[in-house]
């Protein structure tokens, strides 16, 4: 891709995941486009429909949030890593929501993207279960992670923020070793 063409992608994608975040994933792409400052065709050159558009958004997500996974992994004490997982993974959950579930009404659960996803985030919780050592129970697997942050994520969502800080440190304690 030529450096121009690359700028405009990147500019489109970040245009929309602010819009999206905003407005929700059905504001209209004319102001995507508006807001990017490019023309239609660039928008329709790079994202030929909407979904095209929510995944590229999804996928830029899901990698900022692996990129934070990692770095955790590689920097945080051993005791703080799953409880910093947990606690971002929560927020990517919530502010995510109506990306997500507009992506899985458009897209099929087995698709590319979705597979993708779910390869990175069980690669990544690997790495901080593998990252925590002994501060976390033996038994305790990725899968289990992902699962656990996902139904905080649900539990909390009518939460105030103490409640759901409080709900995080009664399962972050239920994770460590007896």
């Amino acid at each position: 891709m030529r450096a121009d063409a690359r700028r405009n992608y990147e500019r489109i994608v970040a245009v929309a995941r602010e819009l999206f975040a905003e407005k929700g994933t059905e504001v209209p792409l004319d102001e995507v486009v508006k807001r990017a400052e490019v023309g239609a065709g660039t928008l329709y050159r790079h994202f030929p429909n909407r979904d095209a558009l929510l995944e590229a958004v999804y996928r830029g997500e899901i990698e900022a949030l692996a990129q934070y996974g990692r770095k955790i992994s590689a920097e945080a004490a051993p005791a703080e890593v799953v409880p910093l997982w947990l606690t971002e993974q929560v927020r990517f959950l919530n502010r995510k929501k109506g990306l997500v579930v507009a992506l899985k009404a458009s897209l099929d659960r087995d698709c590319e993207v979705f597979s993708w996803a779910h390869l990175i985030l069980h690669d990544v919780a690997d790495g901080v279960l593998s990252a925590a050592g002994d501060h976390v129970r033996p038994e305790v697997t990725k899968l289990d992670l992902l699962r656990l942050g996902h139904g905080l994520c649900v539990a909390t969502e009518r939460a105030t923020p103490e409640e759901a800080e409080r709900l995080l440190e009664i399962l972050v304690s239920g994770l460590r070793p007896a």
